[in-house]
């Protein structure tokens, strides 16, 4: 079977950021082990257990480089070494004021005020580990061409093998799969105290990357090493 791997962020594994998208989402991707999900007045427990399902699979994060396979000639060990050189060379990047939002058809939280530092930090992810992966084939970019990528993502996606890099970038954490509009709006509503809370008491700084394995096809998403920025 055929590893999959990302460059994501994180929270610090039992940080306030981190028990609360764990929580929500009822999985410690470090682990790989099933957490209880808080109760919610919104959304019954077993809504909430359906619609956290397709982000659970990946674990509380936000994208930096999406899950790509190792080209032939590069390892594991290469890949986790190439990540904390590239960590050595980037700054924190202070996220600043965090909110609920929705992205097309889910729900997810994103910084209330976008900035040229967050974005030159996930381009860089983008393009320094690129020769590490194995490029789309024929097939895989037939699949991954949906019709609602316009001329620019298609050529992002043919080159990056992920149409949402660069320029088309948006930093977020995934609350949800894809839900009707109302039950989007009701997930908002469930995380907007806690998330305020959060952004007072915890504000959340990009402060590593975060390798994550798919060890198989369809196996969750794991965490398997942190790499501090510190420029």
């Amino acid at each position: 079977m055929t590893s999959r791997y990302a460059i994501y962020f994180a929270p610090a594994h039992g940080s306030p950021w981190w028990e609360f998208g764990a929580r929500w989402l009822g999985r410690d991707e470090c682990n790989d082990t099933a957490l209880v999900q808080h109760p919610l007045a919104q959304i019954a427990p077993d809504e909430l257990q359906e619609i956290t399902a397709q982000p659970r699979h990946y674990g509380f994060h936000a994208t930096l480089k999406a899950p790509f396979g190792l080209s032939g000639s590069h390892t594991e060990a290469d890949l986790t070494a190439r990540m904390e050189a590239l960590a050595a060379t980037l700054k924190p990047v202070a996220l600043g004021r965090l909110q609920a939002a929705t992205l097309g058809d889910f729900a997810a939280l994103v910084p209330a005020t976008a900035t040229d530092e967050l974005t030159d930090l996930a381009a860089a992810c983008v393009k320094e580990l690129d020769d590490l992966r194995t490029p789309l084939s024929d097939a895989d970019f037939a699949r991954r061409r949906v019709t609602h990528l316009d001329a620019r993502e298609l050529e992002l996606l043919q080159r990056y093998g992920y149409p949402y890099v660069l320029e088309r970038f948006r930093f977020h954490f995934t609350l949800s799969g894809p839900v009707a509009h109302p039950t989007a709006q009701r997930v908002m509503q469930a995380v907007a105290d806690p998330v305020t809370q959060l952004n007072v008491t915890a504000p959340l700084v990009l402060d590593r990357l975060c390798l994550f394995v798919e060890p198989a096809p369809g196996q969750p998403f794991q965490r398997m090493a942190d790499a501090a920025l510190s420029a």
